[in-house]
Order: structure tokens, then sequence, then C-alpha cells
């Protein structure tokens, strides 16, 4: 029994729970079932927890609000600050393209207005090196003879080639690249000053160029010009490297020193001084070549042997000392008798001992005489050059045998023909 009553009441109990409301004499009761009351647990739990946490949230929104206002304002300065600083970056970058642009664009404009000198240059160096080249003066190229003009007046495509050989590795240069600098480090604007400096160099290569081969052909037309002078003189000849009425009979000279840097080929000032220099020189020997080529230089038989000298002799016919007034030379009969120099002919035919004649005037009182000839070619008052055959060899007038009886005359008398014929072959180089 006693254990009855302690399951009744430690137990689980059978019966349902029953809530009982008395009022006034009326009494009712309910009877509540077990999942009636777990169901009404679990609702007011529920309405509990949405109770509380409607009250947080509307205690705790505003601190919610502010913290994700603050957090968005935060990442709305930094993205700003991101935008301000590539912004600025971007200004940087274009400043800086732009004063390259500008720095390219004057090294550009350097560029074409030196080889825009350079091609004013060759403008007014042709006609000097055109008479270089008709002069025959070159720069002592070892070479044997070169075209003076194309060794030193370069065209507008010379720097260009020059720096492609310093430059072989730079790449095309951009101004409006955004990337300062390649992956070897290197920044395009370095890559392109050194293009620059290349061209330079080769535009410089090429003034100086100008500078040493002008020089050279002044000196070498200075010197064979001296050359020709001091053999003409040695020989007691006349030489004349004037112009009329230029200078009179006062000698003036002296090294060229232009009034600015002598070194600065590069002057507008120095590089006319040189080309005049070079002119002045070319013209000086072009007028003494001229002076020379009138005087009797070459040999009117040429290989054929000397019979006799000029000056006293035993006469071959009457065996009594005599002038021999000119030179004879040993030559088959019909070889050709050529003019020593250019001239005028002003006797031609039948004078005397000298039997069949042809005497030449050259101008300033020289005078030739080819005598004992058996044919005549020529007729009085024609024109003659040098080398030209005036008649045949021959035995005529006063002669013992075939040969050819050779005079030269300075203002009517006779002088040793041999001097002449040594200054032309030693002068035949030049002239």
């Amino acid at each position: 029994m006693k254990a009855a009553n302690q399951a009744a009441v430690f137990g689980r109990r059978k019966e349902p729970h029953t809530v009982i409301i008395a009022r006034g004499n009326e009494i009712r009761h309910f009877t509540i079932r077990p999942w009636v009351a777990a169901a009404a647990g679990s609702a007011l739990a529920a309405i509990a927890i949405g109770y509380l946490t409607a009250t947080s949230y509307l205690v705790l929104r505003d601190d919610l609000i502010g913290a994700a206002t603050a957090r968005q304002a935060r990442m709305q300065h930094a993205y700003e600050d991101r935008i301000s600083a590539l912004r600025a970056q971007v200004d940087r970058i274009t400043s800086r393209q732009l004063l390259d642009q500008q720095l390219m664009e004057t090294k550009v404009s350097e560029l074409l207005e030196r080889q825009s000198q350079l091609s004013q240059r060759d403008v007014r160096l042709g006609p000097v090196l055109d008479k270089a080249a008709a002069s025959e003066v070159t720069d002592a190229a070892p070479a044997g003879k070169t075209d003076e003009r194309a060794d030193i007046t370069p065209t507008i495509d010379h720097p260009l080639a020059y720096a492609a050989a310093d430059t072989a590795a730079v790449r095309p240069f951009s101004f409006w690249s955004t990337r300062t600098a390649e992956p070897d480090g290197e920044s395009r604007a370095d890559r392109a000053d050194k293009l620059f400096v290349a061209i330079n160099k080769s535009l410089r290569s090429i003034e100086d160029d100008q500078a040493k081969r002008i020089g050279a052909l002044a000196d070498n037309a200075y010197q064979t010009a001296g050359a020709i002078t001091d053999a003409l003189e040695n020989a007691g000849l006349p030489v004349s490297t004037e112009k009329s009425g230029e200078l009179g009979k006062t000698g003036v000279g002296g090294p060229l020193v232009p009034l600015d840097n002598p070194m600065a080929f590069d002057s507008p000032i120095a590089f006319e001084s040189k080309v005049k220099e070079l002119d002045a020189a070319l013209d000086m020997l072009d007028r003494l070549k001229t002076e020379a080529r009138k005087l009797p230089l070459a040999n009117p038989a040429a290989g054929r042997s000397i019979s006799s000298t000029f000056g006293v002799r035993t006469d071959p016919l009457i065996g009594t000392p005599a002038l021999h007034s000119g030179m004879d030379f040993r030559a088959p009969y019909g070889s050709p008798a050529r003019a020593t120099a250019a001239g005028i002919v002003t006797k031609a035919g039948w004078n005397g001992g000298y039997g069949r004649m042809v005497e030449i005037d050259h101008g300033g009182g020289f005078t030739t005489r080819y005598a004992h000839l058996s044919k005549i070619l020529v007729a009085p008052d024609q024109k003659i050059a040098v080398g030209d055959e005036i008649g045949e060899v021959g035995s005529s007038g006063r002669s013992t045998g075939p040969h050819l009886h050779y005079e030269v005359r300075r203002d009517g008398e006779a002088v040793d023909p041999l001097r002449f014929i040594k200054i032309g072959k030693k002068l035949g180089q030049y002239l």
C-alpha cells in the first residue's frame, strides 16, 4: 500500500491536469492535455523571445545604422583617395610625356635644321668640287682617284644610316606610352636620347669629314701649284698666278683664320671661309696650269733618241764650229712631228736651210719650229692643239739624213729646247 502511494506521488500521473475556476456559486473546470501545455509553453517562450529581440533591435538600431554608415563612409573615402592618387599619377605621366614630347620636337627640329644645312652645303660645294675634279685635284686618297663629291657631300639618309649601326638595339620611341620603363629597366626616353646622340654623332662625323677633305683638297691644290711654280721658276720660265689687275705686283698671303672659331666647322662663316679658300686655291691652280700649258713643254718626237743637242757644235756639212739653234731627234723618214703646245701656225712651207718648216706661235713671246720635214700637214693661221701632228719627218733643206730639227724661241731668240722637255716631263703628272 505504501509503495503504491509513493508511486502515485513520485511517479507519472496518468490523469490529465484539471484547471478549476470558481466564480461565486459557479464553478468551471478545464482539463489540459500535456501536449496542449507544451504548445502553450512554446508559444509563450516564442513570444517572449520575439519581444526581447524586438526590444533589443529598437534599442541598438541607431548604433547598427551608425556603424554601417561609418563603414560606408570609410570605404568611400578610401575609394576617393585611390581615385585621387590615380588621377595625380595620370597627371604626372601626362605632364612628363608633354615635356618629353616638347624635348623630342626640339631635338627633331635641331636635327632637321642640321640636315638642311648639310643639304645647303652640298649645293654650295657642288661647283667647287666639280672644279676640283676638272683640275684633277684629289684629297690624296691612297686608293687612286676617287669621286670627291661623293665622299664629301652626304645625302639626308646618311646620318640615319650611320646612326643605325650605333643604335641597332634601340626600339621606336612612343610619346604617348603610359609605361615609363621597359622590363630591362631602361626608359624609352633614355633610348630616344641615345638615338639622338648617335644621329648627332653621325652628323658631326660628316661635318668633320667635310672639313678634312676640303682642307686636304685645298692643301693639294696649293702643293700642286707650288710644285709647278718652283719647276718653272727654277728653269727660268715666266709664271704668273695672279688675275689680271687683281693684285698687281704686290704679293700677299698667309694661312686662313676666320673671325669666328676656325675649328667650329659647323659655323656658317667658317664653312664659307674654307670653301672660298678651296675655290681660290683651285682658281690659282687653274690659272697656273693654263699659263704652263701655253709653254712648249711636250716632246715633238716622243720615244726618239737625240742625235744633236742645242749649242755650239761642229757643223756636219763644212766641219767648222757653229751654233746649233735647236736639237735634232733621230727618226725614220715619214715619222710624225707633233706640236709641243697649243698655238697658231705662223709659217708652213719652205724656209731656206730649214727645208720644209712649220712655225707655231704659242703666245707670251714663245714660238717653236719644226724643220727638215718631208711633208707639211698644216696651213698658216691654223689653230693647233698640243700633240697635233703638224708634219712628217724628212731630210729637206740643209740636212744629211732624215731627222727632226726642233727649236724653241723666246722673243725671237733661240733657247735650249731640252730644258722645256725636261720640265714638261717633270710636270706631266700635274698638267
